[in-house]
């Protein structure tokens, strides 16, 4: 972390550098608050800890000039006793703290691990972003419904701590994404990343397949194989459909998250192992307990946090920007332009889509390869619960894309309403969004 000191007082700005080289943070320090700005600007920097009254310019005019220019780092004020309204007064201009002089060196520590701590989340949470819209984990192009955008911001919570997630889902939401997503944030992300469905391999099978064996723990063992968690250590492991586990294998699972080892098949020693383990699951896990069907130990040890990726149909803020994306891979790929009529853009909203995200891109791909040209309109795409047809919105021609958006919403918004018998904070539930942003849509848009 790298951080500026600005403050005239020479003998404060030598004894903080002291204090904070010390604790491993890379320091510069200037006494010029012309001089800092301009470095502040020019140079990367996490933090800078600014004195409030400085000759020239003081530290409130500072903050609001660096401010002003886009300046992003983290600003912790300096106040000597009587100068706190002015440290105050930053604050509420976007410092992130303040430290009152005379300050003890735990004081300044304290202050900026905080700062630092929080500064690491926000990378993460942007980062994480990133990867879940245009880039390796892709299928979740979201920024639109508050549902994704908070399990996202958990999924880089969770990211860096080594505690094992649930992640819950139907099927095609994107349970393997997002598990690839922690990973990805994870201090493992050099490592190696591996998945495995626990319902598509045979239980006389799987048990090898995640423990390994030696030679001749069974017919046809004719050398010693490593299993799965062997070949992740060090890296993460997604145990999919967790659900479908036989009971058999649960007990040694719950001893491998416990013990943190394995023993192969036909093996008299065990071996320590360190892997991080995500779960995922399409089923209703509490219900699986209740029938005796899985463990409830097990299940209480893997759900140490849950994630939950709402379902498509609960969300259809989230279709047009998917749409686009996934009209944007499928163009790439087949070398020219693919694009979706206004017509077929609301109807494709107004779909249920029980495949959830994987339907969707199917059927985009579906449509571009096989229609005529490159505006696929509804007649292109075929659903599996039946063809979807243009509903109230967008004019016949209108190929404005804030026309056809707000047409998308202004159908979504009509369904939730009618849905939740006209109960708006029930409807704004079922769009995934606060009371507050559905009162401030309906204003928008008056015709929902």
């Amino acid at each position: 972390m790298r951080l500026l000191i600005v403050d005239d007082d020479a003998g404060l700005r030598q004894s903080l550098a002291l204090l904070l080289g010390e604790s491993s943070y890379g320091v510069e320090a200037e006494g010029d608050p012309e001089r800092a700005l301009a470095r502040a600007l020019s140079e990367e920097f996490d933090l800078i800890l600014c004195d409030v009254k400085m000759p020239g310019m003081d530290g409130l005019s500072f903050l609001r000039r660096y401010r002003a220019e886009s300046g992003n780092a983290l600003v912790i004020m300096m106040s000597a006793y009587g100068d706190e309204d002015a440290a105050l007064a930053a604050m509420r201009e976007g410092a992130y703290d303040y430290l009152q002089k005379p300050f003890k060196p735990d004081e300044v520590i304290l202050s900026v691990r905080k700062a630092e701590e929080r500064e690491r989340l926000r990378r993460e949470v942007e980062a994480l972003r990133s990867s879940l819209g245009i880039g390796a984990v892709g299928d979740l192009v979201v920024s639109q419904s508050r549902a994704m955008r908070d399990v996202v911001e958990l999924a880089a919570r969770v990211a860096r701590h080594n505690t094992t997630v649930l992640i819950t889902g139907e099927s095609g939401t994107g349970k393997e994404v997002i598990a690839r997503a922690i990973h990805k944030m994870s201090p493992r992300s050099e490592r190696g990343f591996t998945a495995i469905n626990c319902a598509a391999i045979p239980e006389q099978l799987l048990e090898s397949e995640l423990f390994g064996h030696t030679k001749g723990a069974f017919t046809g063992a004719t050398s010693d194989h490593p299993g799965l968690f062997e070949l992740a250590n060090g890296g993460t492991l997604l145990l999919d459909e967790i659900a479908d586990l036989p009971q058999a294998l649960q007990a040694k699972l719950l001893r491998v998250l416990e013990e943190g080892e394995i023993r192969r098949l036909g093996a008299r020693e065990s071996k320590k192992i360190d892997v991080r383990v995500l779960a995922a699951t399409g089923r209703e896990m509490e219900q699986a307990v209740e029938r005796g069907e899985f463990r409830s130990d097990l299940y209480y040890r893997l759900n140490v946090v849950r994630l939950h990726i709402p379902p498509l149909r609960e969300r259809p803020e989230d279709i047009p920007e998917l749409l686009t994306h996934f009209a944007r891979q499928v163009a790439q790929r087949l070398g020219h332009p693919v694009s979706v009529t206004p017509a077929a853009l609301v109807a494709l909203t107004n779909h249920t889509w029980p495949g959830n995200v994987r339907e969707l891109r199917n059927a985009v791909e579906r449509a571009a390869v096989l229609s005529a040209g490159g505006l696929l309109d509804c007649k292109d795409f075929a659903l599996a619960n039946g063809a979807p047809s243009a509903q109230n919105g967008v004019p016949s021609g209108v190929l404005d894309l804030k026309t056809q958006v707000e047409a998308v919403e202004r159908a979504a918004i009509q369904r939730a309403l009618e849905a939740a018998n006209g109960n708006r904070r029930q409807a704004a539930n079922l769009l995934g969004i606060s009371l507050r942003t559905l009162f401030y849509k309906l204003r928008r848009l008056p015709a929902a």
